[in-house]
């Protein structure tokens, strides 16, 4: 019953309905303007992702359903991030899709900004483009473009399951910077050059959320 009527919905639906059925077999699919020559348009679910400014670590990833305007999804965002890391974020950098966001707790740079700004911010503001390798990544190795689950719960499951792994290839890719130090220390501490109560591993890392 409920497939007739997606099937009458989609033959009585014209160029100008609101909620527009795109997929029988996936009714919540939305059609995303991409404002590209190339690709006008794009057709899923929107996703929101927040990474780390220096070392590019996901914190914050989830689907909207609903094609949402961008700045409109930044408050949830925040709180996804400050709910993940224990703290509210202190500054986020964001492009220009997010103006409007209505953000008064946590400092919002948004690209293009010329105006009142520091040195360091304005520094800050140029990493703002490091998150769009992260994005290829995840659709590249993390296969973000499809998901094979059902249903908007079904795309809030599956985003969140591509930042998790996105986050374990870049722990991955550390540990492998590591190991020839690990391998020096306990190969020095097995031919007795150093006794091994004086190894000492230590690796310092500062994020900013």
């Amino acid at each position: 019953m409920a497939f007739i009527v997606l099937v009458g919905r989609l033959l009585h639906q014209n160029p100008k309905n609101h909620g527009k059925i795109y997929a029988l077999h996936e009714p919540e699919v939305d059609c995303i303007s991409k404002g590209k020559a190339r690709k006008r348009y794009e057709f899923g679910t929107k996703v929101s992702l927040a990474t780390t400014i220096d070392e590019g670590f996901v914190v914050g990833m989830r689907a909207l359903p609903g094609n949402p305007y961008d700045g409109h999804t930044l408050p949830e965002a925040l709180e996804e991030v400050a709910i993940l890391t224990g703290r509210p974020p202190d500054l986020a950098v964001v492009d220009r899709g997010y103006r409007g966001h209505g953000v008064s707790t946590t400092k919002v740079l948004i690209s293009g900004t010329r105006l009142g700004l520091t040195p360091k911010l304005k520094t800050l503001l140029r990493r703002r483009s490091a998150i769009e390798p992260e994005i290829k990544h995840m659709k590249t190795d993390g296969r973000l473009p499809r998901c094979p689950l059902k249903g908007t719960f079904g795309d809030a499951i599956f985003a969140v399951l591509c930042g998790c792994g996105h986050k374990i290839r870049k722990i991955l890719v550390h540990l492998r910077a590591l190991l020839p130090l690990i391998l020096a220390v306990l190969c020095a501490a097995a031919t007795g050059r150093i006794r091994p109560a004086n190894c000492y591993l230590v690796a310092g890392s500062r994020c900013s959320a």
